[in-house]
Formats: C-alpha cells, structure tokens, sequence
C-alpha cells in the first residue's frame, strides 16, 4: 500500500532541498543539492532562477508519480527579502536579484524624502533600514531604473509563493513574507504601507493568505494539496507554536543569532530599530518581535584567530567543557548581567580587539570569547523579552549544542528555563505542519521537539 507523505521543498541561498514527511512526521526522503550562482545585468552575483525552477518541477512530479508514494500535500520554505517578477504570460522578467546587492544612495533618499523618512517608515513597517534586505525597495528599483520593464509587470512573487506557483499554478501572497523586513507592510495600520498604493503596486500583489491556508484543493485530476509557502524564519518557528502554549522565546542561531518572541505584541521603538529589532509574522499573521545579532558569524571568524594562536584544528572548540572556573574572576560576578553598549548588535564582541597572548590556553580563551559574546546576546534577548512573561527560552541551531553558551546563558536568565532545542530540519518542518489539516487526519506527535535543560543534564522529550 502507498506511504502517506508530504512533499517539502526548503530553499536556502545555499543549500536547496526536498523532504519527504510521513503521516508520523518521520523523514522518510532527503535530497539536497546546490546551482551555481549566475550574474544579473550588473554583473552582480544572483540566484539561478532557471535551474531552481527546473529542479522543484522535475521533482514534483518525480515525486508524485511514484507507485510507492501516495503524495498527500506538498508545501515551501525559503529565504526572504526575495522577488520573482513575472509577466502576463507568468514568465519571468529579470533575474532574482539578490537581496545583498548595494542600494543606490540616490534612490534611497528619493524614497525616503517622500514618505517621512527613515526612521517613520521603518517604525511603521517594522523594518530596518536595510536597502536591498528590504524587499518592496527592489520593487521601488525596478521601477525607476528599469521603467519598461515595470511596465510589463503583472505580479511579483516572493520566492516562496513562485516556487508554490511553478506546481500549483495558483498565484498568491504570504503574511509570512509580506510581513518580513520588506517595509511594504504597515503594522500598525495592519496593511500596505501608503507608499505601496502611492506608487501603483498595491495591484502587483496577488491576495495574501494565511501560512495554513491552500492555494489548490486536491480534485479529480490532481490529488495533491498545495500550500502557499512560508519565510523560513517564520516556519522554523511553527514546530514550537504546535507544542508550546505558554511564553516563550525561541533563539535560532546560525551566522545570525535571531531570538524571536511571538508573544511580545508591542510596537518598535525608535531604540529597538536602532538596535537591529524587527517583527515577523506567524503562519496565523500574528506579530513576532525579533533581534538580530551576527554572533555566528564572529564566532566563526574568531574561533580561527583561536585555532592559529593555539595551534588547534579549527573546529577544536567542540571539545571544550563549560569550566566555570575559567572565567575571569574580576567579571565573573556580573559576566552575564552586563548589558551591552546601544550599538551592540552592529559591532563586533569585545573579543576582536582581545590580545591572545593574555590567555594561558585555548579553553580560557574560548571562554572568555563566549562570555563577550553572551554580553551581546543578553542585551539582544532582553530587546523582545521586555514586557512579556516569558517562562522557556528554546535554543535551535549551533549554539545549542554549544555547552559554554548555554551554560552562560542560563546563567543569565536564573528566572527563566533555558533549553537546548533540537527539531531535525526546522523549517521544513513547519512547512509541513502548517497544513497539517490539510492533508493527515493524525493527531501531531508530541515528540516532534527535543529538549535538554540546562538546570540538569537530564535529557526529556516533550
């Protein structure tokens, strides 16, 4: 008899893959593969768009004619801050730019000078200023520097609604990634900001749904259920939203160290916009106040000053035990109640400017590189945790498994239980959680997240 699943497909900038989920929520398929990247009309590196487009239709129905399968439901997850601009005939018009490319100054001033200002948009929109990042500005581009072209446009897609719309052939819109540092969507107004209508766009934009909303029922010819897609940073977070009902915050960290409070509801202030703070939508298109911090990032750039100085591999911080006692005794009392300077999630940790001939060993040394980075994280943390009565902090990603971080961080927040989390793919996960009615009739698992408590080293699943 056929094997219930659903097809996911997860598409990082890197790392583009497809997950097979059974009715259990057991990865039953994982296939992974990369595109090299190809050049815009700038020369600016850029998705190749082509060849992604290929793949996910090669696979769908690789998927689906598969005696063995009975494909239930398919879903998506990608990176945000993305656009696939068609035409009328939903052809592609330009390449997907990418969302590192520099902004024109001129233009960002032009667009600014308009409507308010930086800091009125960004408050309005919870969003950073971020060029690029932000996605209704390429949008803003295309139409002034490339006013033919904009001409022929119909719909712009966020990536994770185009690759929904290349099986589905349904075209749509997600709050997921309206709502993500695209400065496009007005939370306070709970709409398009006014600039969207202003300059003609609002019509680019098919309907929005929610992230547990369809956008093809399964039919006489097709007895599939297509989802619309989701922002990655917003599915991860679907696994933990199931599960969990009372206040939490949930810290995923990669290069970025992004702490995410989906129950802080507060607007952004001027001071948290300045510290890098923006809100996400959940699936269900309730706010989530976020904090970045590129902890990741340094601790990968300082972990190899360590390894040359040392004379150590350069993943040897794997082996190092949390040792309290290697903690500098003058800072060890209020290490972790420090808050950090106004600018702490723009600027490196104390630790670059650190000179390593002042440590005795790798180990004291690593500690004191997690301490200055915890120094951040708890100003960073504390930006969403403000005013809500959280009572778990979930830890995702590599950090988690790190026994210096989670041991400071506990450390840090004695009020609050601090977990090392473990969900197998995340935000496929979640993809497939989001339309968990539409296509399995069982209960969700309640094992789906792992957990380790910091208070013990006992290990429970929840």
């Amino acid at each position: 008899m056929p094997l219930p699943v659903v097809l996911i497909f997860d598409v990082g900038k890197t790392n583009k893959k497809l997950f097979l989920f059974d009715e259990q929520y057991k990865i039953v398929l994982e296939e992974s593969t990369r595109f090299e990247e190809t050049k815009d009309e700038d020369g600016f590196p850029c998705e190749d768009l082509q060849a992604l487009t290929k793949w996910i239709w090669e696979k769908y129905w690789q998927i689906s004619s598969h005696a063995d399968l009975d494909l239930r439901a398919v879903n998506f997850s990608a990176y945000g801050a993305s656009f696939v601009h068609v035409d009328d005939t939903y052809k592609p018009l330009t390449p997907l730019y990418n969302y590192l490319k520099p902004y024109p100054e001129k233009l960002k001033n032009q667009f600014y000078d308009t409507y308010g200002g930086e800091s009125l948009i960004a408050k309005q929109t919870a969003s950073p200023v971020l060029g690029s990042l932000n996605s209704g500005m390429q949008l803003y581009r295309l139409k002034y520097e490339k006013p033919k072209v904009f001409a022929r446009l119909k719909y712009s897609l966020h990536l994770p609604q185009y690759l929904s719309f290349v099986v589905s052939s349904r075209k749509a819109s997600d709050i997921t990634s309206v709502g993500c540092h695209t400065q496009l969507w007005n939370f306070q107004k709970n709409k398009y900001h006014r600039w969207v209508y202003a300059e003609g766009l609002r019509t680019k934009f098919p309907p929005i749904y929610r992230g547990d909303k369809i956008v093809h029922k399964p039919n006489d010819t097709r007895n599939v259920a297509m989802g619309i897609g989701l922002h990655d940073s917003s599915a991860a977070l679907i696994p933990y939203l199931k599960l969990f009902n009372e206040p939490f915050i949930l810290l995923s960290t990669g290069t970025w160290s992004i702490s995410l409070n989906p129950f802080n509801y507060s607007m952004l202030t001027d001071y948290e916009l300045h510290n890098d703070c923006l809100c996400y939508f959940t699936y269900q298109g309730k706010p989530v106040k976020a904090s970045r911090l590129f902890a990741g990032y340094e601790h990968e750039e300082q972990v190899k000053r360590l390894a040359a100085r040392f004379n150590k591999d350069v993943n040897y911080y794997k082996t190092v035990a949390y040792d309290s006692s290697l903690l500098p005794k003058t800072e060890r009392k209020d290490a972790t109640a420090k808050i950090a300077s106004d600018t702490a999630m723009v600027q490196q940790s104390a630790f670059a400017k650190r000179d390593l001939k002042n440590f005795k060993t790798y180990e004291e040394a690593y500690h004191q590189l997690i301490l200055d980075i915890m120094t951040q994280q708890i100003h960073s943390t504390k930006l969403v945790l403000a005013q809500t009565p959280a009572k778990k902090i979930f830890v995702d990603g590599g950090f988690g498994k790190n026994p210096v971080f989670m041991h400071l961080l506990d450390d840090a927040f004695p009020e609050i239980k601090v977990y090392a989390a473990s969900i197998p793919q995340a935000s496929a996960l979640g993809a497939a959680l989001a339309i968990h009615e539409h296509w399995n009739e069982k209960s969700i698992p309640t094992d789906i997240v792992g957990l380790k408590p910091y208070s013990t080293t006992e290990k429970v699943i929840y």
